[in-house]
């Protein structure tokens, strides 16, 4: 399992912080950018941090991509094909982004949440998995929109 992170410069600094608490639990991480807290647009970060991704073969692998609310990114992502990105600050959505929707990218907003949430919700993101079953036929749904 790899973890992708990206961020524009609002995301930065707590991009940052997500590195080390990854790197605490010894996940590999794939830094995608932005590398320091100069201006930069988040569609770029997140299309190249989802293509990265989308190389990688490991089912378990996800992304988390970070911006000033959450939701440019999530935009951004969600306009390439495979991604199933998520914008969500609290541990419902979270959780049932991964159980139902298999999403596999989190987005979330630094200037929205704070560290101790966000490193909770990351948690969370990575522990659950997708339920299939009833919900397989709406993400294939999902795939043929895309």
């Amino acid at each position: 399992m790899q973890i992708y992170l990206g961020s524009d410069h609002a995301g930065f600094k707590l991009k940052e912080q997500i590195k080390q608490h990854l790197n605490d639990k010894q996940i590999n991480i794939v830094d995608c950018g932005c590398y320091e807290e100069v201006s930069c647009d988040y569609p770029d970060i997140a299309q190249k941090t989802c293509l990265e991704f989308l190389k990688d073969k490991d089912e378990n692998s996800k992304v988390f991509l970070f911006c000033g609310t959450g939701v440019g990114m999530s935009i951004a992502a969600n306009k390439i094909k495979g991604i199933r990105a998520v914008c969500a600050n609290d541990f419902f959505s979270v959780k049932h982004s991964r159980l139902h929707n298999d999403a596999n990218v989190l987005c979330m907003g630094a200037r929205v949440i704070g560290i101790g949430l966000c490193l909770e919700l990351i948690d969370c993101f990575l522990t659950h998995e997708f339920q299939g079953q009833r919900h397989e036929k709406r993400v294939k749904k999902l795939e043929k929109i895309l």
